[in-house]
């Protein structure tokens, strides 16, 4: 995973705050180490959150654009990176146009924006409840399974909520107390300047991550991320007709939700296995079937496999190899749509490699009434095959 704190996340630099705490939850959960498999899935997640903290500070994100990477770390290995302090950059004593105190020559900027855009966001918006994630898997079914429709049973890992804290991150009756960042508001507010004057702005508090509340024991079971791994079977009901690559969603079987909010779903991308004996396209299937030579001389009444039992078909008599006959209706259902596709039968007509005399002496008497002289012990039959 690369250092810079933008990349860890895996957001742009001009994210919003919303965008940079939606990637730091998925992250988050990505990579606890109660769910990921992954060796350093530890120290990844340390990563994002210091990530997090950085790039939802106002200041601090100022200060590390500024600075670049490198040295931002260096500053704060040295507490040169504190809210207000003037080191490693000078952040601190940033002017007002026209006064102090944050107003500007408009007057307080942050009232002027809460007339318009009611707040900003205030706790209230970043307190409401969030549906989780939607996740995605696959799912392996034959192609008779995609002709009449399946109920398969498809087992999954995903992350759950914690049953021991009921994903609250805290054990119950846990001791809390008032966020002393943000004075239990949920939000800070920083102040920006910009050719108006000085603009404050509200964002969510990064020690409380919104809820205005800390607690004094972080629930062991989830390490206070209020999501476990769980491993689930689910069935799932596979429609008739459904073609390969395409996704089923399955509501509410997906990641759980933030602050009560639904759990997300689950979508499962549908793989059907290749098929010895038919070739599909679309609705309508291909299929080759062998025929002998007398039988494309002379006409016959053939049975044809389909994925809903044998068939009959009439042979005309004068067949070519390679000919194509259709089946009207023994293709695959149409998905959401009426009807069937159809079967397309292409006849190959086989040469025997292997004759007796009497087979041989009749083949001859055939080559000659037609006018050719042939050696039928030398590749007479090649002849007739060629001819086709």
């Amino acid at each position: 995973m690369s250092e810079d704190f933008y990349e860890v996340l895996g957001v742009s630099r001009d994210a919003s705050e919303e965008e940079i705490q939606q990637a730091y939850r998925e992250k988050a959960r990505e990579y606890h180490p109660d769910v990921s498999d992954e060796a350093d899935a530890e120290e990844k997640f340390k990563q994002v959150k210091k990530a997090k903290e950085v790039l939802t500070d106002e200041e601090q994100r100022q200060m590390y654009d500024r600075l670049g990477h490198d040295r931002y770390v260096e500053a704060d290995k040295h507490g040169a990176t504190d809210n207000g302090g003037a080191g490693a950059g000078g952040m601190g004593g940033m002017g007002g146009m026209g006064g102090g105190g944050g107003q500007g020559p408009f007057g307080d900027m942050s009232d002027i924006f809460e007339t318009f855009f009611g707040g900003g966001g205030g706790r209230g918006d970043s307190n409401r409840p969030r549906q989780g994630r939607d996740l995605r898997t696959t799912l392996e079914i034959d192609l008779e399974d995609a002709y009449r429709g399946v109920e398969k049973e498809l087992n999954v890992t995903r992350p759950d909520t914690c049953p021991d804290c009921d994903g609250k991150g805290h054990p119950p009756g846990t001791d809390s107390r008032q966020c002393p960042e943000c004075n239990g508001r949920g939000q800070t507010t920083t102040t920006q300047q910009t050719p108006m004057g000085r603009v404050q702005q509200r964002q969510t508090c990064r020690h409380c991550e919104g809820e205005g509340t800390v607690y004094e024991e972080t629930c062991s079971t989830c390490r206070g991320d209020g999501v476990v791994r769980e491993d689930a079977s689910l069935s799932v009901e596979v429609p008739a007709g459904i073609e390969d690559g395409q996704t089923l969603r399955m509501e509410l079987e997906g990641a759980p939700g933030e602050r009560g909010g639904p759990k997300g779903d689950l979508l499962i991308e549908v793989s059907v296995r290749d098929h010895p004996d038919f070739e599909r396209d679309g609705a309508d299937l291909h299929h080759q079937e062998p025929i002998s030579f007398p039988q494309a001389v002379f006409g016959d009444t053939i049975e044809v496999s389909t994925l809903d039992g044998a068939v009959e078909l009439d042979v005309p008599a004068g067949t070519q190899s390679g000919e194509t006959f259709r089946l009207s209706g023994k293709g695959m259902p149409r998905l959401r749509r009426r009807g069937d596709g159809d079967l397309y039968v292409q006849v190959q007509v086989v040469t025997p490699d292997d004759l007796n005399s009497e087979q041989k002496e009749a083949l001859e008497a055939f080559a000659e009434a037609g006018g050719e002289e042939v050696d039928v012990g030398q590749g007479f039959f090649e002849k007739i095959k060629d001819s086709f």
